[in-house]
């Protein structure tokens, strides 16, 4: 890599050929006259604001840089710092200039010395933030203490736990961040005790695996990526309590982890089972569904299989009617809580049974269990389905399909149970061989195996009824099945040849003498009771609620992961919980993480650890060898926060009581099922046994939107080079891509064309910032280049929060100039020397009525904003403040407190350094945020809408108290409505204060009435 001195070396000179300029100075300035003709070493571009040349620029550029700053390649665009016939406010001079259209033939590579002094131009970013930042540390500013005054409102706002990767933060981690740091600091000034705190969600499969690879210990890996990751979350300035930090791998942590555990086994609601998993040989590992894609793992691309595994599982379908039913009380997303609906999934139905067939007919001694949501289509039921691992399958398969049936099986256990389920998917699946009788009406009908059916759900076997299930009729017309329509739609037109009638009607076709049961005529929900009835009175069946939730896998295969506090005996084998004052259960130490290669865990290896003593017999036992899975420690961690350092209980009851629950709880909506459901369950068990004292743990989630890379634009190409319009690009084409810079393109309607030729429309595009793609923006770089201020006020000012935004770099440039203009409304401009004075601009006076009223909508929609975390169009209303107070002669030191704790929340650091100017020796966390006052919100003056013979002509503005002749005045001396009314007769004047004037007059040519 090379040196920032070398490139410092290379002297990037220009030369312009410059128009005439007007200045206006009260010193000397000799500027250039047209046409003359200047070489200068190059100067940051704000510099050249000062002189703007116009058309014809050249320049010399260094070599490019691989510098981790430099990555970016930044064009030279005056109009990024000129604006045509824009005033440039300086301590000596004000310029005026032409806008700039100037050719830039190659592009500049910026060093860092040069934009370091291109943003000090700007304001002291650099200085200002590092020793805010080191004043907040040394004072612990934002401690919360564990003695408060608990009359006073609480305000507990939480991040989602973070996994500190290897890789740091990139920008987008930061969005819901700044979020909730801009609630705690407003909660703070308006007098709320707030806790505000941060940890790691550390354990898990990518720092095993990254030690397997290495080599490094998991343990200092993690360490290291924790500091990575803490340095660049103080770099931002966010406010939290690091005193109360906690990891998910300390052994103070994790004891309480698995006390938990020992709760759950007390309860019956941990056990052992033997479940078809998801496993990866290579990575030696049992895999949750999600961590699998297309057959192979998320991480790696690995192989993986379902393969029968005995393994821990928690009860959490015991509780799945609490679940579902204490949504109803959350402040959450109506879309997070139908995902946890549909991912609990109740339906109520009926489960029945279907006699196996022997080979010459017969009844066998086996039933399938079937449980089906829709029990008024029996009667079209004409084939069932069982999933390839069920239970009995290996006993109804017949000798002939022997072979296929296993080889079938051997296909689906490589597919993971998303994929299975994929309704686009083709419907595969092999005939058995055997038979079962519908006991309905005695039919025989096939039995089959196929991999859309599930083992984990109801009982792993369906009754298909091709008429009315899309999957089944796709199943059905593949493999030239029987299709038996029992249910009429009110619609008469509707056909069965084109698709599945799903919906409820009018049963037919749906009786038999030899059952005696007969539902024709009945609509679909009395037609369900009526089976229901025959099912339980015939003991054929019965009526059944039924849940797609199915219990927690709780066991992971790897070293990596809280040990789980149990141990088998070796005289009986049976599961036996250690004792609680033997907790917590600390890791051994382990060199080689690497998986055994027969499912046994990393564990297995550490030999004296496994084999141990039974505390309470003496006798010899071994221990458990597979560890908790990653969601394990995330689960109750807003808890441990309320207490950390707590050696004799989870949290203390009286802690617990006053802080919970959590007020606001703001993460990705990837973790809006899972992490938020295991989460409610375990609170939900801590609640019964009176750990907890309300029943969920998160009053309001929120989920942030994603930051998006930059838009790329592509151009298509033909084979032979030749541009063409997306809008022609045949699908099936042979066309390259082509990237294409912003400064190519411009906007043409809803479509971006090439500048050069309109007539090419290009495809723009912005992508999820990952590695692979090369649109990752580091934070730690922006913070360099901008200020940690810049970034939270541009992160927060680029959309409504929870929508999807794309990064722009020129957009935080634009939120950077406007804390430069606040900087310099309230400290004035530089010296020439580009320093600025120690204290403020002249700030006397009293405010005005006018003033105090622009403060006041500001103060009464900022706070109204950030409450309802609509944050960028709080920015706007500061933005809108700060165009007024320009216009101001003076400044009322009032009015600019006022301001600044309104700034606060949102770019601290800068509010910090300008509050110490105002001449306060303390922080401004803690002062009063500003209330509104109603009374300055009042218009004095309203716009008017006047009428002419009942059309509108105009508006004019007028005093609230203003009479109807008074109106009428401003209305015929306003020069847009006295033309219609200029010399013409009134017949009437209609006024409504502060409403309407409506002035009817006489038609030409007619008498007025005497």
């Amino acid at each position: 890599m090379g040196s920032n001195e070398a490139r410092l070396n290379w002297p990037i000179q220009f030369t312009a050929q410059l128009n005439s300029i007007n200045v206006c100075s009260s010193s000397s300035f000799t500027p250039h006259t047209q046409s003359s003709v200047l070489t200068v070493p190059w100067r940051p571009r704000q510099m050249l604001t000062q002189t703007q040349p116009s058309p014809w620029i050249q320049f010399s550029a260094p070599p490019p840089s691989d510098s981790l700053l430099l990555r970016r390649k930044l064009r030279l665009q005056y109009r990024r710092s000129c604006v045509a016939s824009c005033r440039l406010r300086t301590s000596n001079c004000v310029v005026y200039g032409t806008s700039i259209n100037g050719l830039v033939q190659e592009e500049v590579e910026e060093t860092d010395t040069q934009k370091e002094n291109e943003s000090r131009r700007a304001y002291p970013f650099q200085e200002i933030e590092a020793n805010w930042q080191r004043y907040w540390e040394e004072n612990k500013t934002f401690r919360t203490p564990d003695e408060i005054d608990t009359s006073k409102p609480k305000f507990y706002v939480l991040d989602m736990f973070p996994y500190p990767s290897g890789a740091g933060l990139h920008v987008g981690h930061p969005l819901g961040y700044s979020a909730t740091d801009i609630l705690a600091r407003l909660k703070r000034m308006q007098g709320f005790n707030v806790l505000h705190p941060m940890g790691w969600d550390a354990f898990g499969l990518p720092a095993e695996q990254y030690a397997i690879e290495t080599g490094a210990h998991p343990k200092f890996t993690t360490m290291k990526n924790i500091d990575r990751f803490r340095s660049q979350l103080k770099l931002l300035g966010f406010s939290y309590d690091w005193d109360r930090e906690i990891s998910t791998t300390e052994p103070e942590y994790y004891k309480w982890t698995q006390w938990i555990f020992l709760q759950l086994l007390k309860r019956g609601l941990a056990y052992q089972a033997e479940v078809p998993v998801n496993w990866c040989p290579a990575l030696g590992t049992v895999l949750a569904n999600e961590e699998v894609v297309d057959g192979v793992s998320e991480r790696g691309g690995h192989p993986v299989i379902r393969k029968p595994m005995r393994q821990w599982m928690l009860k959490i379908t015991a509780y799945a009617d609490r679940l579902l039913e204490d949504l109803d009380d959350l402040d959450w997303p109506e879309s997070v809580k139908e995902m946890q609906k549909n991912w609990i999934g109740r339906s109520e139905g009926a489960e029945l049974q279907f006699h196996v067939l022997d080979d010459d007919e017969p009844e066998r001694d086996l039933k399938i269990t079937v449980y089906t949501t829709r029990p008024d289509t029996i009667f079209g039921a004409t084939y069932l389905v069982l999933a390839p691992e069920h239970e009995l399958l290996s006993s109804i398969v017949s000798n002939a399909k022997s072979q296929d049936v296993k080889e079938y099986i051997e296909m689906a256990s490589r597919k993971s149970d998303l994929e299975r389920t994929e309704l686009q998917k083709e419907k595969t699946g092999v005939f058995t061989g055997c038979y079962a009788i519908n006991p309905v009406n005695d039919e025989a009908i096939p039995i089959w195996v196929a991999d859309y059916v599930l083992g984990s759900y109801g009982t792993g076997a369906i009754m298909a009824v091709p008429a009315h299930d899309a999957r089944d009729r796709e199943f059905a017309l593949k493999y030239k099945l029987p299709i038996y329509e029992v249910v009429t739609p009110g619609n008469s037109s509707f056909s069965y040849l084109n698709k599945a009638y799903t919906g409820e009607g009018t049963i037919v076709n749906s009786s038999s003498s030899r059952s005696g049961l007969n539902i024709n005529g009945l609509n679909s929900k009395d037609a369900a009771s009526r089976v229901i009835e025959w099912l339980e009175i015939t003991g054929n069946g019965m009526k059944k609620v039924n849940y797609k939730l199915r219990d927690w896998l709780f066991a992971r295969q790897r070293y990596w992961g809280e040990p789980i506090p149990v141990i088998f005996p070796d005289d009986t084998g049976e599961v036996k919980p250690i004792s609680e004052a033997e907790l917590p259960l600390t890791l051994p130490e382990l060199d080689d993480f690497t998986p055994t290669g027969t499912g046994e865990p990393p564990l297995t290896k550490a030999l004296s650890w496994v084999k141990t003593i039974d505390s309470t017999s003496g006798r010899p036992a071994r221990r458990e060898t597979n560890t908790m899975p990653q969601w394990a420690g995330s689960c109750w961690y807003y808890l441990r926060f309320m207490d950390p350092s707590n050696s004799l209980a989870l949290v203390d009851k009286e802690k617990e009581k006053y802080w919970s629950p959590v007020d606001v709880y703001v993460g990705g909506a990837e973790h809006a099922v899972l992490h938020l459901l295991y989460a409610r369950f375990w609170h939900k068990v801590l609640f019964d046994i009176g750990v907890v004292s309300t029943k969920e743990p998160f009053k309001c989630v929120i989920n942030q939107g994603i930051i998006l890379g930059e838009v790329q634009y592509l151009a298509f190409k033909d084979p032979d080079g030749n541009l063409v319009s997306a809008d022609l690009v045949d699908p099936m084409g042979k066309f390259s891509q082509e990237s294409i810079t912003e400064d190519q393109i411009i906007k043409s309607g809803d479509s971006f064309v090439l500048k050069g030729n309109p007539g090419i429309r290009l495809i723009a595009r912005a992508y999820k910032m990952s590695k692979s793609r090369g649109n990752v923006i580091n934070p730690d770089d922006v913070v360099a280049e901008y200020g940690a201020d810049s970034l939270r006020l541009y992160e927060m000012f680029m959309g409504p929060f929870r929508d999807s935004k794309t990064w722009s770099t020129s957009g935080i440039e634009g939120v950077h100039r406007f804390l430069a203009r606040v900087w310099r409304l309230i400290v004035g401009s530089p010296s020439p020397d580009g320093k600025f004075r120690d204290g403020t601009v002249d700030l006397d006076g009293e405010p005005t009525v006018e003033q105090l009223s622009i403060l006041h909508r500001c103060i009464s929609k900022v706070t109204e904003e950030i409450e309802g975390t609509r944050f960028n169009t709080g920015i706007s209303a500061m933005m809108e403040f700060t165009n007024a107070a320009y216009k101001w002669e003076k400044l009322p030191r009032s009015i600019v407190e006022d301001f600044v704790l309104l700034l606060s929340p949102y770019a601290p650091h800068i509010a910090e350094e300008l509050w110490s100017r105002l001449g306060h020796s303390s922080s401004l966390a803690y002062k009063p945020f500003p209330k509104v006052n109603a009374a300055f919100l009042k218009e004095s003056t309203v716009v008017l809408p006047v009428q002419i013979n009942g059309k509108t002509r105009g508006t004019i503005e007028v005093e609230v108290t203003c009479t109807e002749e008074d109106a009428f005045k401003l209305a015929s001396l306003d020069s847009k409505l006295s033309k219609f009314l200029s010399g013409k007769t009134i017949k009437k004047r209609i006024y409504v204060p502060n409403k309407i004037l409506n002035v009817i007059l006489v038609p030409e040519g007619s008498k007025v009435a005497r």
